[in-house]
């Protein structure tokens, strides 16, 4: 029966590091490339026609197809048909497997490493790329999530029901366009040569991560540690954008620097399961960062979580509840969804955006970086056009916000609502005009200020320099 489903299931892309062809792509014959070209076709109809739905079953309806007898005679025939083109596509491409010497040494390895997964089975698994569904799970997490901060907006209203609807057709594709299958379609080819270069040249270990919400998580690891060099002692954790893999992201950044990388991809995301929505991205970072505490080895003080742009929300979650990393860096990351999700949509739909972000895809950024007390880098990006709320205008990057709200909650008495006039004039205007602010200011008494109250008080955060003990700076 083991067999049977893994002729019947699992794709076969690549095979890494073969004594007969290594790094050879992985090549079907006729009759499975003809078969698995009709069951992607299908595919592809399918999911084409489950995003449309809404505006299908209206037509549909319209058409009599639901209450007239020739309709429903219709549906079913169009059904059958559709079913037994599946069925014989699926049964063909299964004997085209079964006479194919590469795959089936494939399922032997496949099934020998869900029947025991012994560290030796596991690593002859490693040489194949494939459907990474068919894996068997190297780390469950038995954590349990730690949940995020309380929505100050939980009382339910109708208006949500229409917004539960508008996220799950198609809001979270919007928000997060690589969970959908036409994104991960049109980039796949590039997924699958970004991992191979991450497995045959990099050394990079893939692993399959279960989360607490039975979500499965696609990672890879790339060890330093051995190395000799001075950062292949702290781990460096990616967390991808919104349209981000870690096969094709940020990853190059940290490796090409010498530091042990551990990527992951967001649930519904290539490999791993499930949808991006806020409660799955936090079991899903949970689960990252046990990983590398409990298997990888690494102590939180050894951690540094990097993200790239909507990334921040499970990178500022991660840091929240493990306040003891190193540190965070964020690049073109925001302070909330919302201000970004209600300039791109029409005015129109005001009440219904704000509704359905504060309940259903509440990304608090800002709100859960402030109750991290470590070392914080903000990237922003001058000519960012995607976390701007006006094309063109600095002014208007939420990545100024972001770090507003941070100065805020660290430093109370110096940025306040009579100081951030001019915190937004430096934000605000380009390097040269910073450098002219920067020399206009007093800024040796300002650093003998800041060292005099820490050592009197703490670096604990809030700081309350600029009472009137101490004046302000």
């Amino acid at each position: 029966m083991q067999y049977v489903k893994g002729i019947l299931g699992p794709r076969l892309y690549r095979i890494y590091r073969s004594e007969n062809n290594p790094g050879a792509v992985y090549t079907a014959n006729a009759l499975e490339s003809w078969s698995d070209t009709v069951i992607k076709v299908l595919n592809f109809a399918m999911s084409t026609a489950y995003y449309c739905s809404p505006i299908l079953l209206i037509w549909m309806y319209r058409r009599d197809m639901f209450t007239s007898s020739e309709g429903i005679r219709t549906l079913v025939g169009y059904g059958c048909s559709v079913s037994a083109v599946l069925v014989a596509a699926l049964f063909l491409r299964a004997c085209g497997r079964w006479s194919n010497v590469e795959y089936m040494q494939f399922i032997n390895v496949l099934v020998d490493a869900k029947r025991n997964y012994t560290p030796e089975n596991r690593q002859r698994l490693q040489l194949y790329d494939g459907d990474f569904w068919a894996w068997p799970v190297d780390f469950r997490n038995g954590h349990g999530v730690m949940g995020g901060l309380e929505n100050p907006n939980q009382a339910f209203r109708p208006i949500h029901i229409l917004g539960y609807i508008v996220v799950h057709v198609f809001g979270l594709r919007l928000l997060y366009p690589g969970s959908t299958s036409v994104v991960g379609g049109l980039i796949f080819p590039h997924l699958l040569q970004g991992r191979a270069t991450l497995v045959e040249e990099k050394h990079g270990d893939r692993a399959k991560l279960k989360s607490a919400d039975h979500n499965t998580i696609d990672t890879m690891f790339v060890d330093r540690r051995n190395t000799g060099n001075e950062n292949g002692r702290t781990l460096v954790i990616c967390s991808e954008g919104n349209a981000g893999f870690y096969e094709v992201g940020c990853m190059v950044t940290p490796l090409d620097a010498g530091y042990p990388v551990l990527g992951w991809n967001h649930p519904g995301f290539a490999g791993s399961s499930g949808s991006p929505l806020p409660s799955a991205e936090q079991n899903a970072m949970d689960t990252v960062m046990q990983y590398a505490i409990t298997s990888l080895g690494f102590f939180p003080e050894d951690i540094v979580i990097f993200a790239w742009s909507i990334g921040g929300y499970s990178a500022t979650w991660a840091i929240m509840n493990y306040p003891n990393v190193k540190h965070v860096v964020l690049d073109a990351t925001f302070d909330h969804v919302l201000p970004l999700a209600s300039a791109k949509m029409p005015q129109s739909w005001g009440s219904l955006v704000r509704a359905t972000i504060n309940r259903y895809l509440n990304l608090n950024i800002a709100e859960q970086l402030c109750q991290y007390p470590g070392p914080v880098l903000l990237i922003r990006r001058a000519r960012d056009e995607v976390i701007t709320t006006e094309d063109g205008n600095i002014s208007s990057n939420r990545g100024n916000d972001l770090l507003v709200e941070l100065l805020k909650h660290r430093y109370p008495r110096l940025v306040d609502a009579t100081t951030t006039g001019d915190l937004d004039q430096w934000l605000n205007t380009n390097r040269q005009g910073q450098m002219g602010l920067w020399n206009g200011m007093h800024n040796d008494e300002c650093e003998t200020l800041f060292r005099t109250y820490v050592e009197e008080h703490s670096h604990d955060f809030p700081c309350l320099i600029g009472t009137q003990a101490h004046g302000r700076v």
